[in-house]
């Protein structure tokens, strides 16, 4: 009769003293990338609300002299506000679970202790599934953005 339990690692896989190394020093740059990935959307949402004062300001000094760059600029500054922003919300989630990767990968490898280890590989599948779709999303606005520039380019002649 076959075993039922089928939530038993049935390979038996050990961690020995190399994996352990390789897997704390994974640990250790997962966390570096992951903390300079927090620092990152800091400074791009920084960046947005400079931009957006910026362009702002210069728009009503363009604005008040009659320029036609005017209304241009107040809505740039919008864009490249709601571009920062979007963009910190999108990498902030990545580096959230490389540094929940990171920081159970120490702790269960210091503790010897199964279920923060399976915690943290779950973080790591999380994160590459986060990039997966997120690529696939980025790959179809780049063929969707190319058939509309062969359909323009073909519709011109």
């Amino acid at each position: 009769m076959e075993p039922n339990n089928t939530s038993e690692n049935l390979f038996e896989l050990q961690i020995d003293a190399q994996s352990n190394n390789h897997l704390s020093q994974a640990a250790k740059w997962a966390k570096f990338l992951a903390i300079v990935g927090f620092v990152f959307c800091g400074l791009l949402i920084i960046w947005g609300i400079y931009m957006e004062i910026v362009l702002n300001s210069f728009g009503r000094l363009n604005g008040e002299a009659g320029a036609p760059f005017g209304a241009f600029s107040n809505f740039g500054g919008a864009f490249f506000l709601t571009f920062a922003i979007a963009g910190a919300i999108l990498y902030f989630f990545p580096c959230l679970y490389l540094f929940r990767f990171g920081s159970k990968m120490q702790t269960a490898l210091r503790n010897n202790d199964q279920n923060t280890l399976t915690n943290s590989f779950s973080n790591l599948k999380s994160f590459y599934k986060f990039l997966g779709i997120l690529t696939i999303i980025f790959l179809a606005i780049y063929l969707f953005s190319i058939l509309m520039v062969m359909v323009s380019a073909a519709t011109m002649r």
